[in-house]
């Protein structure tokens, strides 16, 4: 018999730790080359890993709930003798609904891995890290949340003692040094800006359980959820603005090209329709589609919008690169292809990374509007409400006012008010509000 450890994979650089979120298999159970064994949660998305050779689950090392560093071992395979294919060396993992979410950008073919490349094995026995590993990297690198986090506090990150692996420093690390050593923290000012002290952790306030109450720990999503919410509320002057948007006109597209859609793989979504416009209308206004580094904004030259959907365990934004270059087949195609690898946690964590602005979709389970916190480090989020059948006011082209029948929306942006005026957030929505109106039949 052979034995194979079964290790957290490294799901993306920026990765440092996983949690165990369930064991498909129990010890002593057979299990088939790249069967599902279990299902990890890390900070950019989940995903199940597959075994990498057939054979028997001997031990788990690591239990459900538990969080490990990448490359820790959580299990034990026994294998026939001859029946392991080692693994190649991987290779390193690409930087990390709503109404319906393909990514259709090209991207260059490469050799296919013996193991797929979220398979969570390697063969016991590795060598010393040369210069340049994954490990020399993982000394020098953090995960973002925990660099924003130093940034925030004031904290050289090189000089906080790191318990992660190869030395890296978790968040639990930077907290530490933070609540330790307060008046060790360095403090950067100039001449003309008064020293402020960093600002001390908030605390988490404590609720008594009463008779009859149950108490569940957050899951991993949810507390990560909950924490890039606090940030970004803290980073950005948040504004909102809203628009009504009449979309009878591409009710009346829907209705004529949904049979044409479904004949070729895709169902014509209104989504689709304003994932379309929007992109064309980042293009337009820059602002939008940027970020904020310092005393610097980054106008990003890709635009890749975020789907926020909606999933039984949390909240997860896969993203469509390249969006202003699809056509409305092709970002019908990304939505519904995108949600339903969410929904099945079969994303990768290139997929969830590189956004540069969000959409919501409140509005499919009937709320009217809603005020969405923007998702760092972008600058803007649309939020849209529920798509249905208003009375409005209309006027004929004889000047007169009538009460028409129409299908409706009101659509929301929340906006980074540091560098987003109002009247560049409300100068975009005018320029949506029009097109997605007046949306061409050509441009589907």
């Amino acid at each position: 018999m052979a034995r194979v450890d079964v290790i957290m994979p490294q799901m993306g650089e920026s990765i440092a730790e996983g949690t165990v979120s369930r064991w498909m298999k129990k010890v002593g159970d057979q299990v088939k080359r790249d069967e599902p064994i279990l299902e990890i949660s890390t900070d950019k998305v989940d995903a199940e890993i597959p075994s990498p050779s057939a054979g028997v689950l001997a031990e788990i090392k690591v239990q459900e709930g538990e969080t490990v560093e990448v490359l820790t071992v959580v299990a034990v395979l026994e294998t026939e003798a001859g029946a392991v294919v080692p693994a190649a060396p991987p290779a390193a993992a690409p930087s990390a609904g709503s109404n319906e979410v393909e990514a259709t950008a090209p991207v260059a073919e490469a050799p296919k891995p013996a193991v797929p490349p979220v398979a969570a094995a390697v063969v016991t026995q590795t060598a010393a890290a040369p210069p340049g590993s994954s490990e020399e990297r993982l000394r020098q690198r953090s995960t973002p949340l925990v660099r924003k986090m130093a940034v925030e506090y004031d904290v050289d990150i090189a000089t906080v003692p790191g318990t992660g692996y190869a030395g890296r420093v978790t968040k639990k690390d930077l907290m530490a040094f933070v609540e330790s050593a307060p008046s060790q923290l360095p403090v950067v000012a100039t001449a003309s800006t008064p020293v402020v002290a960093p600002a001390s952790p908030l605390p988490q306030p404590q609720v008594e359980a009463w008779s009859g109450d149950r108490v569940e720990p957050m899951t991993k999503i949810r507390k990560l959820t909950a924490d890039h919410m606090v940030m970004s509320r803290r980073t950005s002057a948040h504004v909102t603005s809203f628009y009504e948007i009449d979309f009878s006109r591409i009710a009346d597209i829907r209705r004529v090209n949904k049979a044409s859609f479904a004949q070729r793989g895709a169902k014509l979504t209104y989504m689709a329709f304003i994932i379309k416009s929007v992109a064309d209308n980042l293009r337009r206004h820059p602002i939008l589609n940027a970020s904020v580094s310092g005393d610097n904004i980054v106008y990003r030259h890709s635009i890749n919008i975020g789907i926020a959907v909606a999933l039984d365990w949390g909240l997860i934004v896969p993203v469509i690169r390249d969006a202003d270059e699809l056509s409305v087949l092709g970002v019908s195609k990304s939505v519904a292809d995108l949600a339903e690898r969410a929904r099945s946690k079969r994303l990768s964590p290139d997929e969830v990374q590189k956004g540069t602005f969000t959409i919501t979709n409140p509005g499919v389970f009937g709320s009217y509007i809603g005020t969405p916190i923007i998702n760092q480090p972008q600058v803007a989020i649309l939020g849209i409400g529920a798509i249905e059948k208003r009375p409005k006011v209309i006027t004929l082209e004889d000047g007169q006012d009538v009460i028409a029948i129409r299908t409706m929306s009101m659509f929301s942006i929340s906006y980074d008010h540091r560098v987003v005026d109002g009247a560049d957030a409300d100068r975009f929505m005018a320029d949506l509000k029009r097109d997605l109106e007046q949306f061409p039949d050509e441009g589907m």
